[in-house]
């Protein structure tokens, strides 16, 4: 989609079928099993069979390739793989990649999926440990001798500047800890299931880097989540309402890097997320008045403020108030906070949940929803709608 004129994707492609296996802290089986067990529910809930599906998108990080996801699902000819760079920020490009092959007519039914043992194997919280010559790593070099290790130390430094900037202070980044711990505590999917927190509790929590708390830092997860998407026409004929691909955008900022843009000209914003948002909005026709709800990607706190003043569903530092205040139904899975991290695609999942109007926190007459996925890198966002 180009930055000044819409595309023609929008309407072609729907997501039919998500599937997930449990969340946990301990899978007690490989990532490969877990992404199989993910892509066999999600081909069962969209009423197909693994010999119906003929393409395939994941992440770069992923470990269990596509040739060998197809093996061991019992898929057979491919043609089309993907696979999507930047860790979290590829979570709708994997669902755009999708789209693009099916429009396109390169695929009929393509599965997007990710799956890993984040917790119990490689735990991305622990930071740098050893990184090969390369050039991201050369841009990472300006920050790690430093002591900026993790993706926290990245953010914080961002969110540091953010509260100077509006006078405010890092109480305001619990309005959306306690919003998605809300919504956690009555998904029984969630790993925080049945475990609200209050403000005062978020205050109280322990300082990480500072100005994140421990609860403003999302958690660490073992699971695997798949996205089936094939066209529309042929969704009608399946047996769950399809969430149609109304729009979808990737987006890298000038200046960008992965996680440490710190030479922009300003740190109070997310510049790759404002290309998503500009695509998006141009390529459907809609406004942020529009949405009945946004799941919006919440590795940290202080970056779903920024995204939603980069969509313009409020001016630049209100963010925090416009959350306090419930008008928009946000992250209502829990988010990556509460129900898991899944690199952003169990948000997918949810926004295709509300669009089928079967969330355990259903909005009534939810219609269009809003994805993102990782920010503070090259990153992508969905717009979903009901069909018709």
């Amino acid at each position: 989609m180009s930055a000044r004129k819409p595309d023609t994707l929008g309407g072609r492609a729907a997501i039919v079928g998500i599937g997930a296996t449990e969340f946990s802290k301990d899978s007690g089986r490989s990532e490969l099993k877990l992404a199989v067990e993910a892509v066999q529910a999600a081909l069962d809930d969209a009423g197909l069979a693994p010999a119906d599906v003929d393409g395939l998108v994941t992440f770069t990080m992923d470990t269990s390739p596509e040739i060998t996801v197809a093996q061991a699902c019992g898929i057979g000819d491919l043609t089309f793989f993907s696979r999507v760079h930047y860790g979290g920020g590829a979570a709708c490009a994997t669902v755009q990649q999708a789209a693009l092959a099916v429009a396109t007519g390169v695929a009929e039914v393509v599965v997007c999926y990710r799956a890993f043992n984040e917790r119990s194997g490689r735990r991305f919280g622990s930071g740098i440990q050893h990184r090969e010559p390369s050039a991201e790593g050369a841009a990472l070099g300006w920050s790690l001798p430093f002591g900026l290790l993790t993706p926290a130390s990245w953010v914080a430094m961002a969110a540091q500047r953010y509260l100077y900037a509006y006078g405010l202070t890092p109480e305001v980044f619990g309005h959306v800890a306690v919003t998605d711990r809300r919504h956690a505590a009555t998904n029984p999917a969630a790993y925080f299931h049945g475990k609200p927190i209050t403000l005062a509790e978020h205050a109280a929590s322990r300082w990480i880097v500072e100005p994140l708390r421990l609860l403003d830092c999302c958690q660490e997860t073992d699971g695997g989540q798949a996205i089936v998407v094939t066209s529309v026409e042929r969704a009608r004929d399946l047996p769950r309402p399809p969430a149609v691909i109304t729009a979808a955008a990737q987006g890298a900022g000038r200046g960008q890097e992965q996680m440490t843009s710190f030479y922009r000209d300003d740190l109070t914003g997310l510049p790759e997320m404002g290309v998503v948002a500009g695509q998006l909005w141009r390529g459907s026709g809609l406004t942020p008045a529009d949405i009945d709800v946004a799941i919006l990607y919440d590795h940290f706190t202080p970056f779903v403020l920024m995204q939603l003043e980069e969509f313009g569903f409020c001016g630049r530092g209100e963010a925090a108030g416009f959350v306090a205040e419930g008008a928009l139904p946000l992250n209502t899975h829990g988010g990556q906070l509460g129900e898991a991290y899944l690199h952003g695609m169990n948000g997918i999942a949810e926004a295709v949940r509300q669009i089928r109007g079967s969330s355990v926190n259903q909005v009534p007459g939810a219609a269009r929803t809003l994805v993102t996925a990782g920010t503070g890198v090259p990153t992508s966002g969905l717009l979903l709608g009901a069909d018709g």
